[in-house]
């Protein structure tokens, strides 16, 4: 198997990306927090997740501590305040009870850290420890705030109220639909994992060998018409097809369809942003958990792909024995690739971006929806915790479960081939869906 080489770049160019990626996160941060008023700001639209204002305060917190008291040297700027917007010490239901900075003062606090940032970038050395070589703090602190703004994209769906923001639908799938429903992925090893990819986080390293055995997997992710088949064939009422906590959460909480579906009139509508729609029968399936993932795979006679297949059916190459970065190649995401950074408010339909299928032609691999797994979040042979324990370590074990992938709210400096994300099984509020897979 070829070994990976990607080159991070001059130190030029690693800055100007650091550059472009910061602020980037920084005017969409902009985008979600200036679009509702200060009281939905301060709100708490959810237990399950933070008021949009200290996620606001909290990216600026983590921008401080990491770049300018870790790579600069600089003193506290509000050393008071760490303990509010450290996410480890206060659950997301008890915070809007913290005396948190107001919305004028956060905004006044995360400029002034970007600025200082932006003065410290200029000079600082990109080489010479793991956290500067490559510009790895720069782009870990970029994605950060990616993922916030990715999580207050979440409770934007969950707020109530009138519609805030406005994306373009994506365009109508390009060029013919997929030749097969499935793709026989063929046995045998594969790189998985990364030891190369310059900002790659602490749990998706180092690279290993992998071996799978031969499979099959859906050409594209389960849509909102095939799902609708499981509920009308009376799936959620059906223990056979669930697991047993799946069942007992279904029938606790009364859930017989995806989060925002309803059925009104004989039709099934959905709340998305803002605005109710009729489910668009081509798009993937949004907002299920990994229970009712996993039951509509039982139900259709198939099963989720474990998380090596998933990542083997997106990177590796059977002509070249190599695990490329992106399913398409090497080269960044672009518009014509995947569904990505919130250029639209919804997945594309399923069959869309030819152009970012897999060398088998498995498509919308990145992008559109987070993907649910069967694996549990684990470690990779020879992990190590860098830079914080808290990023990922102390989230291993079987409770959580894996999704790959991408959605359409992932920015691309936070998605790539071998991008790990993880969650409860139990989640429904965040944008997940999945394809299934069988053995061969």
């Amino acid at each position: 198997m070829t070994a990976e080489s990607y080159a991070p770049g001059s130190s030029e160019e690693v800055r100007a990306r650091a550059v472009r990626a910061l602020a980037a996160a920084r005017a969409r941060t902009a985008l979600l927090t200036d679009a509702v008023s200060d009281r939905d700001l301060t709100a708490q639209h959810s237990p399950l997740m933070s008021p949009l204002v200290w996620d606001l305060a909290h990216i600026g917190n983590m921008e401080e501590l990491w770049l300018l008291r870790n790579v600069g040297g600089r003193e506290a700027m509000h050393p008071e305040i760490d303990p509010l917007y450290d996410a480890f010490e206060h659950p997301r239901a008890e915070r809007p009870k913290l005396p948190l900075l107001g919305p004028a003062e956060a905004r006044r606090y995360a400029a002034e850290v970007r600025g200082r940032v932006f003065d410290l970038l200029e000079g600082a050395p990109l080489e010479g420890s793991a956290l500067l070589d490559g510009g790895y703090v720069f782009g870990m602190i970029a994605q950060h705030e990616q993922q916030h703004d990715e999580t207050m994209l979440i409770t934007h769906q969950l707020r109530r109220g009138e519609a805030v923001l406005a994306a373009p639908d994506p365009d109508p799938p390009a060029g013919p639909p997929p030749a097969a429903a499935e793709v026989l992925v063929p046995g045998g090893p594969f790189t998985m994992g990364t030891s190369a990819e310059p900002w790659s986080l602490d749990n998706e390293r180092p690279a290993h060998v992998r071996e799978t055995a031969a499979f099959w997997i859906d050409t594209v992710p389960v849509t909102n018409a095939a799902y609708r088949a499981f509920i009308e064939d009376g799936g959620y009422r059906d223990e056979r097809w669930w697991a047993p906590e799946g069942w007992e959460q279904i029938r606790r909480h009364a859930i017989g369809a995806p989060l925002f579906w309803r059925r009104e009139a004989g039709q099934w509508l959905r709340r998305r942003f803002g605005v109710t729609e009729p489910v668009p029968d081509a798009e993937p399936v949004l907002h299920v958990s990994w229970y009712e993932a996993d039951a509509y795979a039982r139900w259709a006679g198939r099963r989720l792909p474990t998380e090596a297949e998933w990542e083997k059916a997106a990177r590796h190459d059977p002509a070249t024995g190599r695990s490329r970065r992106y399913p398409w190649g090497d080269e960044d995401p672009t518009e014509v690739h995947a569904n990505l950074g919130q250029r639209h408010l919804r997945p594309a339909p399923a069959g869309s971006y030819p152009a970012g299928a897999s060398p088998l032609g498995v498509r919308q691999l990145i992008g559109d929806v987070w993907e649910w797994t069967s694996s549990d979040f684990l470690p990779y042979p020879g992990f190590r915790a860098f830079p914080y324990r808290e990023y990922s370590e102390v989230f291993f074990g079987p409770e959580h479960k894996v999704l790959r992938g991408g959605s359409f709210a992932v920015d691309p400096v936070a998605c790539r081939g071998t991008f790990r994300n993880w969650d409860l099984p139990v989640r429904r509020q965040i944008f997940s869906g999945f394809r299934t897979a069988r053995d061969a």
